[in-house]
């Protein structure tokens, strides 16, 4: 390694994500690394023929799979093929597999928004006059539709999940880096999700979201925990984001965004054994 380890930070900065900017956060971000680390930006379809001379790749903002899944493919296997470690680690369990980690979750009994994948199973699910129904392999609302209970003989299992449409009073992100809690986010108005502002998190506020992060086994990397609060006071997973979580640092604390990005660079560095 040279004296600064070289990371090639991927990232779509143009990607036109409603409420939220990938490119500010990933320029800011980008820029607090450079006090330690030599740091080259390129977008999703560009990361295979670069990895060959980088000690790691960061994937950060990239998108959605779906819009570059074989960049995406190709990446991956170069990485393997080159022995370049990948932040965070391609061993995720959560959103980097796919959602088919939330049936898992239902079936073990885990706080989470009830979920089926095959016809057989719904009535897994409890009784509701709509349902969410949505691809495996989707993410930014990508696919998402919701039909009334009367049309979910409707629904093609295939590569789809069924949950019920939970009637919530707000939804909430937790933020950890390694398995460390950083700061929590929330949108006060269930019809604006990224109107995000700096969420004053519980101590069994977090004990639940760490729950999912040593479930997801992941010992170095970002990730964030995406949660809703039911009417009863329940908090229910939405999904594990293990890939590429979008993370509001412009809506927290100056103070807190600073310790974010101390914590990542000490990950960074444990990482790659420094």
């Amino acid at each position: 390694m040279s004296a600064r380890p070289r990371l090639l930070y991927v990232s779509d900065l143009l990607y036109p994500a409603r409420g939220r900017r990938y490119g500010d956060e990933d320029m800011a971000l980008t820029a607090a690394l450079r006090d330690e680390f030599a740091v080259a930006l390129c977008p999703p379809g560009d990361a295979a023929a670069l990895l060959d001379g980088f000690d790691a790749v960061v994937v950060r903002n990239s998108g959605p799979v779906l819009h570059h899944r074989e960049a995406y493919d190709a990446y991956r296997a170069r990485a393997v093929e080159l022995g370049v470690p990948v932040y965070n680690p391609l061993t995720g369990r959560g959103d980097m597999a796919g959602k088919g980690y939330l049936t898992e979750l239902t079936s073990a009994g885990l706080p989470v928004i009830p979920t089926v994948e095959r016809p057989e199973d719904l009535g897994v699910l409890p009784d509701s006059p709509w349902y969410a129904v949505k691809p495996a392999a989707g993410a930014d609302s990508i696919g998402l539709e919701f039909l009334p209970a009367e049309r979910l003989g409707e629904v093609r299992w295939d590569g789809v999940l069924v949950q019920p449409r939970i009637d919530f009073r707000y939804e909430v992100s937790f933020v950890f880096v390694d398995d460390a809690f950083q700061y929590a986010v929330y949108a006060p108005d269930p019809e604006r999700r990224w109107e995000l502002e700096p969420y004053a998190a519980s101590t069994a506020d977090v004990e639940f979201a760490r729950r999912f992060v040593a479930w997801n086994t992941l010992e170095h990397g970002v990730q964030r925990v995406d949660a809703c609060r039911t009417r009863d006071g329940r908090l229910l997973l939405v999904e594990l984001e293990d890939l590429n979580p979008y993370l509001s640092l412009d809506r927290v604390d100056p103070v807190v965004r600073e310790r974010f990005t101390a914590a990542l660079k000490r990950s960074l560095h444990r990482y790659l054994g420094r």
